[in-house]
C-alpha cells in the first residue's frame, strides 16, 4: 500500500471514530484538545461492551524484534489502566470535596479513553494480539479515594513512561505517529490525577525521575520495557516475559 493510500485510510479510521463520539463531553475537550486528538482516542465506548478475548491461564512473551511486539506490549498495557478504571467505575469510590461530581466524570472519561486505546490496539494486531491479561488489583482498596488517586497516579506515570520508552523501537512511521498520539493523553490523564493530589504538582518532573525524567533538560520520563513491566507486576496475575530487547 502507498503512503498517500495508507493515509487517506488512517484518517478515514480516525474520521469513522470521531463521528461514533461526536456527541460524548470528552476529557480532551476539557483539556483543550482539538477534534484530531480526540479521534484518535475516543472509540465511541460508553461502556466497556463485554470486552471478548481470550484469557492467557499461563504466561507470555512479548517479542520485540518488530513492531508486533511493541504493539502488543503497549496493548498490555492499555488491558491493565482498562481494567483498572472499569474497576473504579463499578466500585462507588468515595470521591470528596465540592468537586466530586466532577472528578467522578472526569474518571469515567478517562475509562473510556483506555478502553479505547486497548480496542485500537486489539483491531491493530488482528490475529497478532495476545489474549487478555489476568489482573490482581487486591493491593488497591476502591472504595477509597486517596488509595484509588494513588494508584491512578502510579499506572498513568507508568505508562507515559513506558510510551517514551517504547517509541525508538517502532519501525513504523505510522505506529510511531499513534503511539505519540496517545501518550500525549496518557500525559493529560497523569497531570490531571497528579494535580488532584497536591494542586499544582501536573508538571513536577523532579519527582518522576525514578521513572527516568530529566527536570533541568525538561524530559519527561522513558522507562524500557523490563523496567515498566518489573513495576507492572504487581498488578498483573499473567507472567510477561521479553526477549530481543
Amino acid at each position: 500500500m502507498k503512503n498517500n493510500e495508507l493515509e487517506t485510510k488512517n484518517e478515514l479510521q480516525e474520521k469513522s471514530l470521531f463521528d461514533k463520539t461526536v456527541g460524548r463531553r470528552s476529557f480532551l475537550q476539557y483539556a483543550g484538545a482539538g477534534a484530531a486528538g480526540i479521534a484518535l482516542v475516543a472509540a465511541g465506548c460508553k461502556k466497556d461492551r463485554g470486552y471478548e478475548n481470550p484469557t492467557m491461564n499461563g504466561g507470555v512473551t512479548l517479542d520485540f524484534k518488530n513492531d508486533i511486539g511493541v504493539l502488543n506490549y503497549a496493548y498490555a498495557l492499555e488491558q491493565l489502566e482498562a481494567a483498572f478504571y472499569i474497576q473504579v467505575a463499578n466500585s462507588n469510590t468515595q470521591f470528596t470535596g465540592s468537586n466530586a461530581a466532577a472528578k467522578k466524570a472526569y474518571f469515567q472519561d478517562i475509562q473510556f479513553h483506555e478502553i479505547a486505546h486497548r480496542e485500537f490496539f486489539k483491531a491493530a494486531l488482528t490475529t497478532s494480539a495476545i489474549g487478555s491479561l489476568q489482573v490482581d488489583f487486591s493491593s488497591i482498596d476502591f472504595t477509597s479515594e486517596a488509595s484509588v488517586l494513588g494508584a491512578a497516579m502510579a499506572f498513568e506515570d507508568l505508562g507515559v513512561a513506558a510510551y517514551n520508552g517504547a517509541g525508538p523501537r517502532l519501525k513504523d512511521g505510522n505506529f510511531l505517529l499513534l503511539a505519540g498520539k496517545i501518550v500525549s493523553v496518557e500525559a493529560r490523564h497523569a497531570a490531571y490525577v497528579r494535580d488532584l493530589i497536591s494542586n499544582g504538582s501536573f508538571a513536577d518532573l523532579n519527582s518522576l525521575a525514578s521513572l527516568g525524567a530529566n527536570n533541568s533538560a525538561g524530559l519527561d520520563a522513558a522507562l524500557t520495557p523490563d523496567k515498566v513491566l518489573a513495576a507492572a507486576q504487581k498488578y498483573i496475575k499473567t507472567k510477561i516475559s521479553v526477549i530481543n530487547l
